[in-house]
């Protein structure tokens, strides 16, 4: 039940994270617009020449201002737009128009409600006797304040919708209603039923949101430092977003008058109170939500980040220092702090456990200070200048950050050495010569991902990122194990339907920073660049769909038969069953014994948690293609080649037991990525003896990644073998 949850909220939160990611823009847009039309600003700065009314730049930063200006007015349609295609599975635009026809629907039918009931006038006035700031105006209907509450009703309640019926079948009669097309018809129907639902529960939902956000803000600054030491926990289960948004866009986080209109949540309160021109000083109550991320964003993590270089090894600095100094400028310049929390967060809990309460306890010292920035999306320097530097610190006290800023940078770089220290704990730099705390990962998999090699092809390039995504593939279990891809500002987040198959040294070697697993949810931290990676997985999993569907239609045209619509699904039932009859043939890359899977000396082999498959213990160091294919990807470290069969067979070939702590010594290899290899073809040489000494085995195991359920391997038993020998099959 937990593992359900966890992942119902995992994709709840990465589909608050489309929404969200456009209020970057918004702010800045309103942040500059707004600074720089605003009279005190300008007089303060003595740009009346060329900023002043009726000038060039004036008239330019007032649509700025005002094109920042509606995205946030406008919240709740984007809320529902964007959430809809988050929590979607397929032909997400479907859901988006959907949704968005939805949400005039129910707004419309709650209008209605609103006028038979009196509450408003024929005029479009609001009665005399209604409560103020119980209707609004959303999108110019007269409706209740469900501010983005509304907006996230009518996007989970459309997914869900779009999810149950995007692939429905209805009588001949109605076919053309049917699959995509019957999303919107049946949400419009349900969206007026809940329209109307609306005009009697929400009134309640409301005062219920007002008692919570009273609630919350009655606690003062205790409340404060409960906020952000838990927001700050959820960071590893990715859940933070989930957390943090009602307090920041609803009721929950407060309400406020502001320039007449009633305003909810803590970030729409400040930008209103930007936007507007009398305002004297921002409210802390609303930003104590936010401010505080400046001051260990931008002092605290890099503080710890210099106290964890300056305990590294003197032989690891320099490739410590490297991871540090990026995670570090991430964090201070753009508020990204996991790439810095996850360089220690696995290896040393208890760091994270300090970083939790000192992070917490900084949100309440800004709250204490009144410190009043804003931000739009996370606490660094740009976010800094704009939203405090340019608004004066008369309205934003932002000057207080820097004191307080260098007390927590000392704080977190003492505290920090001491326990590294006392504990012996294996931040960068400090790991043992084991995989699971090697300080590898960054600068390798970044050299491998984004540095082309000279004269390297475009096609070659391409390859590097086909081989990425081919080993993230092969880490979650393999293209069928995986049932949807999503990210948000740092992870991939995917849905997974078994667990077990997930491998997560192969995941780390892509490049991540860290890897959860929970029930059939799956993150994968790689830091900012992640949507792209999440482009280049999705082209690939598309091109390997593509692929076999054009092989199955081969298949069927093939047969050299015409076939109508109405036999076609026979014919495939009978090639289906062609298939199910037919095996893949194995043959050795190795000479020496061979051996069951069972046999290897390692738990996570032997278990056969990364898959089946079987062993060779090696008599000589070379390696050759068992059969006709390609090669998807050739790990940094050169241990272990992945490899496509020309049937789609998807295995991997790993030289040794913890053989990648080698860093490529003993090992010669003679493919790349991408590259189209015949049976007999040399692969690989490796140095079985080296690899005894320095590693704990020199077995070497292929691991068949991609079995699903019907199919089974058997080998021939344990016996001698020389390359190419035939040593079993997978019946299929």
């Amino acid at each position: 039940m937990k593992d359900k949850i966890f992942g119902v909220l995992q994709r709840v939160g990465r589909s608050f994270m489309l929404p969200i990611a456009v209020l970057p823009v918004a702010g800045l847009l309103l942040g500059i617009g707004s600074s720089f039309t605003n009279e005190t600003t300008i007089a303060t700065y003595g740009l009346q020449g060329i900023l002043g009314n009726g000038t060039v730049l004036h008239a330019l930063l007032m649509i700025m201002s005002k094109a920042g200006n509606v995205i946030f007015d406008n919240l709740p349609i984007i809320f529902a737009v964007g959430v809809a295609i988050g929590m979607a599975k397929a032909e997400k635009e479907v859901a988006a128009l959907s949704a968005m026809i939805s949400f005039f629907v129910m707004h419309a039918s709650i209008n209605a409600v609103l006028l038979l009931a009196g509450k408003v006038l024929a005029d479009g006035t609001i009665a005399p006797d209604v409560l103020e700031g119980t209707i609004a105006s959303v999108c110019g209907i007269q409706t209740l304040q469900m501010g983005v509450f509304g907006g996230i009703l009518v996007g989970l309640g459309v997914a869900a919708l779009h999810n149950r019926f995007y692939k429905i079948e209805l009588p001949n009669a109605l076919s053309f209603f049917g699959g995509s097309r019957f999303v919107p018809i049946i949400s419009t129907v349900t969206y007026v039923g809940i329209g109307i639902l609306m005009y009697f529960i929400w009134p309640a939902v409301q005062n219920g949101i007002f008692a919570l956000g009273g609630l919350v803000t009655g606690t003062g600054y205790f409340g404060t430092l409960i906020f952000g030491i838990i927001k700050r926990a959820l960071i590893p289960f990715g859940l933070h977003h989930v957390f943090y948004m009602p307090f920041w866009q609803t009721a929950v986080g407060g309400t406020m008058m502001v320039d007449g209109n009633l305003i909810q949540g803590g970030q729409n309160i400040f930008f209103a109170q930007l936007a507007s021109s009398d305002v004297t000083h921002f409210s802390a109550d609303a930003t104590r939500y936010f401010s505080g991320e400046f001051i260990f964003m931008i002092f605290g993590l890099p503080g710890a980040a210099l106290a964890m270089y300056r305990c590294a090894k003197p032989e690891k600095k320099k490739a410590a220092g490297g991871l540090l100094l990026s995670a570090a400028l991430a964090c201070m310049f753009t508020g990204i702090t996991e790439p810095i929390e996850f360089s220690f967060l696995f290896v040393a809990p208890m760091l994270f456990a300090v970083q939790v309460i000192l992070a917490g306890s900084a949100y309440m010292v800004a709250h204490i200070l009144n410190i009043a920035v804003g931000l739009t999306f996370s606490g660094g320097l740009l976010d800094l200048v704009i939203f405090g530097v340019l608004q004066g610190n008369a309205k934003t006290s932002w000057l207080r950050i820097i004191p307080a800023g260098i007390v927590y940078f000392l704080l977190y770089y003492f505290l920090f050495s001491f326990l590294i220290k006392k504990f012996d704990l294996k931040t960068p730099g400090r790991e043992d010569d084991d995989e699971e705390t090697k300080l590898y990962t960054k600068a390798d998999v970044n050299a491998r991902r984004t540095e082309a090699k000279e004269g390297e092809s475009c096609s070659q390039a391409e390859n590097r990122k086909d081989s990425r995504s081919a080993a993230i593939v092969m880490g979650m279990g393999g293209r069928n194990n995986i049932t949807s891809v999503d990210c948000c500002a740092t992870r991939l987040r995917c849905s997974i339907t078994d667990s077990s198959l997930v491998d997560e040294k192969l995941l780390k070697s892509t490049g991540a920073v860290g890897v959860i697993v929970k029930g059939q949810g799956i993150q994968i931290i790689y830091g900012p660049q992640v949507t792209v990676i999440k482009s280049e997985l999705e082209a690939y999993l598309a091109e390997e769909h593509e692929e076999d569907t054009a092989e199955a239609t081969d298949g069927v045209e093939n047969m050299g038969t015409k076939v109508t619509a109405e036999t076609e699904a026979s014919v495939n039932l009978a090639e289906s069953k062609n298939i199910a009859e037919n095996v893949h043939k194995l043959y050795s890359p190795f000479q020496g014994v061979l051996k069951p899977i069972t046999e290897a000396p390692d738990e996570a082999f032997a278990s056969k948690a990364m898959g089946d498959g079987y062993l060779v213990m090696p008599e000589d160091g070379i390696v050759a293609a068992p059969e006709d294919g390609e090669v998807m990807f050739v790990f940094p470290s050169k241990h272990a080649i992945g490899l496509k069969a020309a049937d789609g067979m998807e295995y991997l070939l790993h030289i040794g037991v913890d053989t990648v702590k080698l860093n490529g010594e003993g090992f010669t290899v003679f493919v790349s990525d991408g590259q189209k290899i015949k049976k007999g073809d040399k692969l690989m040489e490796f140095d079985p003896a080296y690899i005894r000494e320095h590693a704990v085995s020199d077995a070497c195991i292929v691991i068949f990644t991609g079995l699903t359920e019907g199919e089974s391997l058997s080998l021939e038993g344990e016996k001698q073998v020389k390359r190419l020998d035939p040593i079993g099959q997978i019946c299929k």
